[in-house]
């Protein structure tokens, strides 16, 4: 009798080519994408044109030495962290890359997100130069039909979980988009007469709020106090905004949509007839603030292009005692810079118009770094509780209102009229604080000096 037991049938074993296919997927498909997807529950730009380059980059270099691989997939996630960062900060790709410039004049360091962004990219970068080492060169038609239709799924499943929040990523102006700007809504620039001085503040991520109350009566509130209201008619509105930060100072400055390095490439005093050269000609004293670097986006090299006769940036408003304020984007502070903004129309010996764009409220805001923003709910509990980003935000911008009413209300504070706009709404990254703004407007404030009556 035959006594020999009968050998276990073997376990369920994947094909050859099926493995290789595997390899693959995890390496373009998974590993590419996985930073990304894991964003889906808090929100993220849209990313059909990363996710379908990593795959099909992938299909082309799979027979490719291993070296050739992973330089390849090196290029897919610099190009997907470029998309983005471009989709999060309403940016398009030329602005970013030619941004890319001053890169060195930023501390990301004072910020643990991007910290933590950097390390997964690294510990990615490492792992799919290992993962690479498997074989990635399927070649049976069934799962090349079977990588593209995993392509295309991803590229659904990020379009089906972003369209909530179509429209509040990717910006550029149409062509042929109807222009307008609270400069030109305000009747702002029309009070430019030779008699009373002007100040434009363009208020850095300064958002419109939607169906967010606590926001909403947050907004602007300092500014419907008696004592504003007794020297200034109050009125504000919302304007239509593309783009980033630079592009909303061509907005309010020039009258136009574009950005700033058109304005570095000409001569050509049509294009560079901005508000302040066009105020010069009519007798004012153009100046402009700024409590960042001066290189920063060339800013101290177009800026007297379009007219500002005297620039004052980070250290020339440290040198005048404003103290350091920190965070990815470290300058002087803010709160500090309306005294000397006072400071210089009282000193002025003819009309003025001074322009201030402010810094210190550019996501992310980070609790402390001598921003006053770690008590946030001082500010508004309600903001402290259920959105804690917006509320360090406004907390910024809270000080900002109360040192500049202090000084546009002291009786020697001379006739001007005062508009303050946001550049964009802002860019945060999540669903949950991002949804809470307008995506298409900015607001803006106009406080319009009401003529002094004649003692007795």
């Amino acid at each position: 009798m035959d006594m020999t037991l009968a050998a276990p049938p073997k376990a369920h074993q994947f094909s050859p080519d099926f493995g290789k296919f595997l390899n693959w997927a995890l390496v373009w498909i998974v590993l590419a994408n996985i930073p990304f997807m894991a964003m889906w529950m808090v929100g993220a730009p849209p990313r059909a044109i990363p996710i379908a380059l990593a795959g099909f980059a992938g299909l082309i270099v799979k027979r490719m030495p291993r070296a050739v691989q992973w330089l390849t997939f090196a290029s897919v996630m610099i190009y997907s962290l470029l998309s983005f960062v471009s989709g999060l900060f309403s940016l398009t790709m030329d602005s970013l890359l030619y941004s890319l410039q001053f890169f060195a004049e930023i501390k990301p360091s004072d910020s643990i997100e991007y910290i933590a962004a950097g390390v997964v990219v690294i510990g990615i970068l490492i792992g799919s130069w290992f993962l690479l080492k498997r074989d990635t060169n399927f070649s049976k038609p069934l799962h090349i039909i079977l990588g593209g239709a995993l392509i295309f799924g991803l590229v659904g499943a990020d379009a089906a979980v972003g369209e909530s929040m179509r429209g509040h990523y990717f910006r550029p102006a149409p062509a042929g988009a109807v222009f307008e700007s609270a400069v030109t809504k305000s009747g702002f620039a029309a009070r430019a007469d030779g008699k009373r001085n002007l100040v434009l503040i363009i208020v850095e991520s300064l958002g419109v709020p939607k169906n967010n109350k606590a926001m909403s009566d947050k907004l602007f509130a300092k500014y419907k106090s008696s004592a504003v209201k007794a020297r200034y008619d109050v009125s504000q509105g919302t304007s239509l905004y593309y783009n980033s930060t630079t592009a909303g100072e061509m907005r309010e400055l020039c009258g136009r949509w574009g950005d700033y390095y058109e304005l570095l490439k000409t001569d050509n005093p049509a294009v560079l007839n901005c508000l302040p050269a066009q105020l010069a000609k009519k007798g004012y004293a153009t100046q402009a603030m700024h409590s960042f670097k001066g290189p920063f986006f060339k800013r101290e090299t177009w800026y007297p292009k379009i007219g500002f006769q005297k620039r004052e940036f980070a250290v020339d408003l440290e040198e005048r005692g404003a103290e350091k304020c920190g965070g990815v984007f470290a300058g002087a502070c803010d709160r500090q810079v309306p005294k000397m903004l006072a400071d210089n129309l009282k000193k002025a010996t003819q009309p003025t118009f001074q322009y201030w764009l402010t810094l210190n409220s550019h996501l992310p805001v980070p609790t402390e770094l001598n921003l006053h923003s770690g008590n946030c709910e001082d500010v508004s509990i309600e903001l402290a509780r259920d959105y804690p980003m917006i509320c360090r935000q406004f907390a910024i911008f809270d000080d900002i209102d109360k040192a500049l009413i202090k000084e546009i209300t002291a009786k020697d504070f001379p006739e001007t009229d005062i508009l303050l706009v946001g550049d964009h709404m802002p860019p945060f990254f999540d669903r949950h604080h991002r949804s809470q703004f307008d995506p298409e407007r900015v607001p803006w404030l106009y406080l319009k000096a009401k003529r002094a009556q004649p003692e007795g």
